[in-house]
C-alpha cells in the first residue's frame, strides 16, 4: 500500500509540475483527489485492510494528500501570477495618446420648451403636478364632461386597455384628481405623455405632449384667462406678440375659446410659416364647465375657474421654426445638435 501510495505522489507532483494552464492543472487535482480519483480510490477500499493496520495506511493518505494539495495549491498560485502578469503586459496603457473626444450631451428640442413653460408659471404662481398615463376612462372623459357615445370621443380615438382603463388622450385627466382631493384654491400645470390613435405624419403622432393648465379659485373671470395666457405668450414668443381668442367648443370648458399668437416670422403680413394668415393658433382654452367642478365636489356658485391645454410639440415646432414633428423622434443628431 505504501508503494501504491509512493507512486500516486510520484506521479501527481510530476503532472502538477507539468502544467502549463489553470485548465490543465485542475485536471490533475480531479484525476487524484476528486471523487473518482485515485487516492479516494484508496479510501474507499479502507474496508479491505486490515483493522489493525487502518490507522497507519489512514494516516500514510492523509499525509499525501497534503502533499499534492499544497503542491497543487503552490502551482496554482504561480500560473495565476503568470496570467496576471501577461495580461497587465498586453492591456498597458500608453498615457502619450490623444484622448478620445468626449460628446456632451444637450436637452432635447421638448426638454427646453417644457422647462421654459414651467419656468414661466411657476413665476406666476402655479405648481407642476404629474399624473398616471394609464388611467380610468371616467377620468379621462366622464368627468370631463365627456359621457359615454359623445361625439368627442371620436375625435380622440385612444388605445383601450379594457372598457374601463386606457392610455390617457389629455393630461386634463390630472386636472381632476387634484379637484378631488379638494385643496382649493388650485393654480397648476399638468404636463406630460398623451396617447391618441393617430397616423405619422409632419404634424400628429400617436405619442405626443402635453400641458394642461387648471386655476380654481374664487372670483375667475374670463378676464384672468386672457390676462394670463397673453402674458404666457410675450414670454414664450417675444414682447412683440399679439393674441387674439376665437370662439370654440370644448364640452369641459364653457365658453370656450381657441388663442392664436401673430406671426413671429413675418410680424402678422403674412408667409410661408403662418401659410399667409399672420396668425398660428396655439393652444385651446376656456372657463371650467359647472357641471366638471359639480362632479368634483366643488360648488360652481362659490368657485369658478379656467383651464387651458396646448402640445408641447407645437411649442418646439414654432419656437424652432421646425416644419416636421417626426425630427424631434428621430435621434438624428444632425438635427438634434443645432439645439
Amino acid at each position: 500500500m505504501k508503494e501504491k501510495l509512493q507512486k500516486i505522489s510520484e506521479e501527481a507532483l510530476s503532472s502538477i509540475n507539468l502544467s502549463d494552464s489553470l485548465d490543465a492543472l485542475n485536471e490533475v487535482r480531479v484525476s487524484v483527489l476528486g471523487k473518482k480519483g485515485a487516492l479516494t480510490g484508496i479510501l474507499k477500499g479502507m474496508k479491505d485492510v486490515a483493522p489493525e493496520d487502518r490507522p497507519k495506511v489512514g494516516a500514510l493518505v492523509n499525509e499525501t494528500r497534503e502533499k499534492i494539495e499544497e503542491a497543487v495549491n503552490e502551482r496554482k498560485s504561480k500560473l495565476e501570477s503568470a496570467l496576471r502578469e501577461e495580461k497587465l503586459r498586453r492591456e498597458v496603457i500608453d498615457v502619450t495618446l490623444p484622448a478620445k473626444k468626449i460628446k456632451i450631451g444637450h436637452p432635447h428640442p421638448n426638454t427646453v420648451a417644457l422647462e421654459e413653460v414651467e419656468r414661466i408659471f411657476i413665476g406666476m404662481g402655479y405648481e407642476v403636478v404629474e399624473g398616471p398615463e394609464v388611467e380610468y376612462d371616467y377620468y379621462n372623459f366622464e368627468a370631463l364632461n365627456i359621457p359615454a357615445n359623445h361625439p368627442a370621443k371620436d375625435e380622440q380615438d385612444t388605445f383601450y386597455i379594457n372598457k374601463d382603463i386606457l392610455l390617457r388622450t389629455q393630461t386634463s385627466s390630472v386636472q381632476i384628481h387634484i379637484m378631488e382631493g379638494g385643496k382649493l384654491p388650485v393654480r397648476m400645470i399638468a404636463p406630460g405623455r398623451v396617447f391618441r390613435s393617430d397616423e405619422v405624419d409632419a404634424t400628429h403622432s400617436p405619442c405626443f405632449h402635453q400641458i394642461e393648465g387648471l386655476v380654481v379659485d374664487k372670483g375667475i373671470t374670463m378676464s384672468d384667462l386672457k390676462g394670463t395666457l397673453e402674458g404666457f405668450a410675450r414670454e414664450m414668443f417675444g414682447d412683440d406678440i399679439k393674441t387674439k381668442f376665437r370662439p370654440h367648443h370644448f364640452p369641459f370648458t364653457e365658453p370656450s375659446a381657441e388663442m392664436d399668437v401673430s406671426c413671429f416670422k413675418c410680424g402678422g403680413k403674412g408667409c410661408r410659416f403662418c401659410k399667409g394668415e399672420g396668425w398660428i393658433e396655439i393652444l385651446g382654452c376656456g372657463m371650467v364647465h359647472p357641471h366638471v367642478l359639480e362632479m368634483c365636489n366643488i360648488d360652481p356658485e362659490e368657485y369658478t375657474g379656467f383651464a387651458f391645454g396646448v402640445g408641447l410639440e407645437r411649442i418646439a415646432l414654432l419656437k424652432y421654426e421646425i416644419d416636421d414633428m417626426r425630427l424631434l423622434y428621430e435621434n438624428d443628431n444632425r438635427f438634434l445638435e443645432q439645439f
